[in-house]
C-alpha cells in the first residue's frame, strides 16, 4: 500500500487533478500520522481536523481543480500567523484564547491555490528562540532524535515536514528561524527577500525583518509553496511592487556549471563545529566537480551580526509588544491602578525570553543610550548590506554553513542566552541584509544528525536561488 504521506506536493496534486486521489482520504492518512507521531514530539499546538476535512470535502465537488496549483495539498502554519476562526497564540500565554477574525495574507494565498491547513505548528513564544524551549506550551522535540531540539523559532513547522506530519509548512525567518530549524531536522527552509512575502495577518517580532518563509521536504516542495504565497499586497506597506519571476527547476546539476560560489571565511571561523565543516566542505568540492566555479572571499563585516541584531530585533520587539498591555489585546490581569494592571498583565503573560528582550530593546531605545546601541547597530546593518552588494558583484550565489552545530541536547542552553543566541550566527548577515537564503541539507554527523548548507542570493533572485539549490539536490548529497 503506498503511504500517502510520502507523496511530494507534485505528484499530489498530479494525482487529485487526475482523480487518482481523493483530499479526503489524504487529509485522513495525515491526521492518523499526526496522531501516531506528535505525541512524542509536540510540533502541532492544534489540529484542525474539522477545518481540513470540510475543505478537502469541499475540493471534491470542485470541477477547476487543473486551476489550482496547491490542489489538495496537506499544510501546517505556524501558530504566529493569523487563521480565521483558529486560534493564534504565538507560543504565548498572552494571546492563549485569541480567535483571529480574518486569515493572513499567505494563508487566504494558499486556500485560494487549493492547500488545505491542516493545523498551528508550535513555535518558540513570539517567535523569540533558536529551539523551541521557549513555548509557553510544551518544548517540541527533534524527529532525528527526540532528545535534541529541533532548532527555532519555527521547529514545530519544520518538526512537522520532517516527521511526514504536512507536506509543507509556513514559519518565519526573522534572524533563521526557518533555515536554522530546517538545517537541524534536515529539511528544506527557504527565506525569501524581504518584501517579496507580505506580512499581513503575522503577529510582529521585528518588523524589519520578519519574512514569512516556507518548508518543504525538497526544493521543489519549497518553489511551490513559495510561488502561491509570493508577490505584492497593497495591505503591506513593506511589501515589494516588482514582479515574480516564475520558477523553472532543472532536472539535473547541469545548472552548476560554470556558476560562480563566493565562499566568504568568515563563516568558516572558530566556533564551527567540525562535523559541519567536513559536511560542508564535501559538499562544496561536490559543487566543483560538478562544474561551479569556488571563489574565496571575506565578508569583514559578518563579525557584527549577532551584536547587532540583537540590539535592532530587540528594539523592534520592545515597541511592537508593547501593545500587550491588558487593555486593548490579549491577557488581562486586573490591579487597584492602571500601573499594576500593565505589570501583572505583562507579568503573568510573558515568559522569561520574552521579558529580557523587552527589556535589552526598551535598554536600546532609552534616552542617552539610543545612538550609542540602535545607531551603532543600524550602521554596522548598513555595513553589512554592503558587503554583500560587494560580495554579488563578484559571484552568483554564496555558500556557507546554515548552523555552526548539530542539533543539541534539549535544556543545554536554556539558561545560557549567549550560548543560545550564537546558534543564528550563520543564519543572521542574510537576515540582516534583506537577501533571500535558503537552506538544504548535504550530510549527517556520525549519530546520524542533519547538516545544512546555506545558499544566497541577490535581492529578488529567489528563482536563481531556487534553481542553484535544486542543483545542488540533484547531487544527491543528504
Amino acid at each position: 500500500m503506498t503511504d500517502l504521506t510520502a507523496l511530494d506536493i507534485a505528484s499530489t496534486v498530479r494525482a487529485v487533478r487526475a482523480r487518482a486521489l481523493g483530499p479526503t482520504e489524504l487529509v485522513r492518512a495525515f491526521l492518523a500520522r499526526v496522531e501516531s507521531q506528535d505525541p512524542g514530539l509536540g510540533a502541532f499546538l492544534r489540529v484542525d481536523a474539522e477545518g481540513a476535512l470540510a475543505t478537502a470535502r469541499a475540493l471534491e465537488s470542485r470541477d477547476d481543480l487543473d486551476a489550482l496549483p496547491l490542489a489538495g495539498v496537506v499544510l501546517a502554519v505556524k501558530d504566529c500567523l493569523c487563521t480565521r476562526g483558529l486560534r493564534t497564540t504565538c507560543g504565548s500565554r498572552m494571546l492563549e484564547r485569541w480567535v483571529p477574525p480574518y486569515d493572513a495574507h499567505v494563508v487566504a494565498r494558499l486556500r485560494a491555490s487549493g492547500a488545505i491547513v491542516l493545523g498551528k505548528t508550535n513555535m518558540d513564544e513570539f517567535a523569540m528562540g533558536s529551539s523551541t524551549e521557549n513555548s509557553a506550551f510544551f518544548p517540541t522535540r527533534n524527529p532525528r532524535d527526540p532528545s535534541r531540539v529541533p532548532g527555532g523559532s519555527s521547529g514545530g513547522s519544520a518538526v512537522a515536514v520532517a516527521a511526514r506530519m504536512a507536506q509543507g509548512a509556513l514559519g518565519t525567518d526573522t534572524g533563521g528561524s526557518v533555515r536554522q530549524p530546517a538545517a537541524l531536522t534536515g529539511v528544506v527552509g527557504f527565506k525569501p527577500t524581504y518584501g517579496r512575502v507580505s506580512r499581513y495577518g503575522l503577529v510582529a517580532f521585528a518588523s524589519s525583518l520578519d519574512v514569512v518563509s516556507p518548508f518543504g521536504g525538497s526544493v521543489g516542495d519549497v518553489a511551490a509553496v513559495y510561488e502561491a504565497i509570493a508577490g505584492h499586497d497593497p495591505r503591506d506597506g513593506t511589501s515589494a511592487s516588482l514582479p515574480v519571476e516564475p520558477v523553472l527547476l532543472p532536472e539535473g546539476p547541469e545548472v552548476l556549471r560554470g556558476l560562480r560560489v563566493g565562499v566568504p571565511r568568515e563563516y568558516f571561523s572558530e566556533g564551527l563545529d567540525d562535523v559541519v565543516r567536513a559536511r560542508v566542505e564535501s559538499a562544496l568540492d561536490a559543487l566543483q566537480r560538478a562544474g561551479a566555479v569556488l571563489v574565496p572571499l571575506s565578508m569583514p563585516h559578518t563579525r557584527y551580526a549577532v551584536a547587532a541584531y540583537y540590539v535592532l530585533a530587540t528594539a523592534e520587539a520592545s515597541a511592537n509588544l508593547a501593545r500587550y498591555d491588558g487593555v486593548r489585546y490579549g491577557l488581562r490581569v486586573e490591579g487597584r491602578h492602571l500601573k499594576d494592571l500593565y505589570g501583572a498583565t505583562r507579568d503573568r503573560g510573558f515568559g522569561p525570553e520574552v521579558k529580557r528582550r523587552i527589556l535589552l530593546g526598551t535598554f536600546a531605545l532609552s534616552a542617552g543610550y539610543q545612538q550609542a546601541f540602535y545607531g551603532r547597530a543600524q550602521r554596522a546593518r548598513a555595513h553589512l548590506r554592503e558587503d554583500f552588494r560587494q560580495t554579488f558583484a563578484q559571484v552568483d550565489v554564496v555558500a556557507t554553513p546554515t548552523s555552526p552545530t548539530v542539533a543539541f541536547p534539549l535544556g543545554q542552553r536554556v539558561d545560557d542566552p549567549v550560548a543560545m543566541y550564537q546558534a543564528d550566527v550563520c543564519t543572521l548577515p542574510a537576515s540582516l541584509a534583506g537577501v533571500p537564503a535558503l537552506s538544504l541539507p548535504v550530510g549527517e554527523s556520525p549519530s546520524g544528525l542533519p547538516v545544512g548548507l546555506q545558499l544566497l542570493a541577490p535581492h529578488f533572485a529567489e528563482a536563481r536561488l531556487l534553481r542553484v539549490a535544486r542543483g545542488v539536490e540533484a547531487l544527491g548529497l543528504r
